[in-house]
């Protein structure tokens, strides 16, 4: 998984969040078409496992990785 790399933990505000929207919150992507763009090419991975649901409701815990990078929801 993430051991090697660094995880940065974004707070999320009741939790919850949407993929396409915390991949631009946590800055792993500039713009929603560039992030909508990396989910469909499968290029997301949601606790290891490529996701290709843009809308996929993430909770708190969830690690995404893209961009080479990783994010991990927080409260």
């Amino acid at each position: 998984m993430a051991s090697h790399a660094e995880i940065d933990d974004v707070p999320v505000s009741g939790g919850g969040i949407r993929l396409g929207q915390f991949l631009q919150l946590a800055g792993l992507f500039d713009t929603g078409g560039e992030a909508k763009a990396a989910i469909l090419a499968g290029d997301v991975r949601v606790n290891d496992e490529v996701d290709t649901r843009r809308g996929r409701q993430l909770a708190t815990g969830d690690l995404v990785a893209a961009n080479g990078r990783h994010a991990r929801v927080s409260e």
